[in-house]
């Protein structure tokens, strides 16, 4: 029979499995949403790839730095995931103004479209740090995700 400590033992390391399973299960199902297709035959990863591919060339050095260092407050395991969703949005930016090259302003409010409103306080302290004005973005802060 289990008694005494062994038995706290097991119940622990099983509601540790049971948690990491359902936490991973989020984020897989999460992904598995993003990855459906749309009304358009492409998914929300085909349009973020889309827009990133079509814009590719207008990235220099500085503009992912730029990207980089915004991404910072994103949990280091997220930050791909993240960069790629704002990349995306930022193409899709720069598509839509047909705009022949990329500058801060395009990402900047690529990054702030791309992200949901709770995420808003960290973007306007990084920008607060870096020294640039939120003021002409903030109709987009009204627009964003989420």
């Amino acid at each position: 029979m289990l008694d005494g400590w062994f038995l706290w033992f097991i119940l622990f390391w099983g509601a540790v499995l049971i948690g990491s399973f359902a936490i991973g299960g989020y984020f897989m199902f999460r992904k598995f949403l993003k990855s459906l297709p749309k009304k358009d035959g492409l998914s929300d990863l085909n349009w973020e790839e889309y827009y990133v591919d079509k814009t590719i060339h207008l990235w220099k050095d500085e503009d992912k730095a730029l990207l980089n260092e915004l991404t910072q407050p994103v949990p280091e395991l997220f930050r791909p995931v993240a960069k790629q969703k704002i990349a995306g949005r930022i193409g899709q930016v720069l598509l839509e103004e047909k705009a022949k090259r990329l500058d801060m302003d395009h990402i900047i409010r690529g990054y702030i479209l791309a992200t949901p409103k709770r995420d808003h306080k960290f973007l306007r302290k990084k920008l607060d740090e870096m020294e640039i004005d939120v003021i002409p973005y903030e109709q987009y802060f009204e627009k964003s995700v989420r």
